[in-house]
């Protein structure tokens, strides 16, 4: 199934505008990826001009950057704890930017987007005190 980005068929006032012509390849749209925590899996699609694109489907790694040591490494993801994107991504483990993500390392935050980029970026967020 293919989802498109063009102008609507209904005018304003509710008529049928009559198609003036076909659909266009640079209208044609994507379903977004949703990666989900999970054994590795990618998807490949051809961008304009030949170029290629890789999004996740699911993964298992990211990584991790400490910014107070300097140091980035490839660590493994337990589960989303937070989305500000939907709160039912939690619920289905959907990693997207700005996702607060359990590693074995302690929490992070999701600075790429794993559907458009094909890796998991994540950078530490320092605890903070409930006491």
């Amino acid at each position: 199934m293919v989802r498109w980005h063009e102008r609507s068929q209904r005018k304003k006032s509710g008529g049928l505008r009559k198609p003036k012509r076909k659909r266009k390849k640079y209208e044609q749209g994507a379903f977004p990826a949703e990666t989900t925590v999970g054994e590795e899996r990618q998807r490949v699609r051809r961008g304009r001009g030949g170029t290629r694109k890789i999004g996740l489907k699911r993964t298992h790694y990211a990584n991790l950057v400490d910014q107070e040591k300097g140091v980035t490494e490839k660590v493994e993801i337990q589960t989303v704890a937070e989305n500000p994107a939907n709160r039912e991504f939690v619920r289905r483990n959907i990693i997207s930017k700005g996702a607060i993500i359990e590693t074995e390392k302690g929490t992070a935050r999701v600075t790429s987007r794993p559907g458009q980029d094909g890796v998991v970026n994540a950078i530490k967020v320092a605890a903070t005190d409930t006491t």
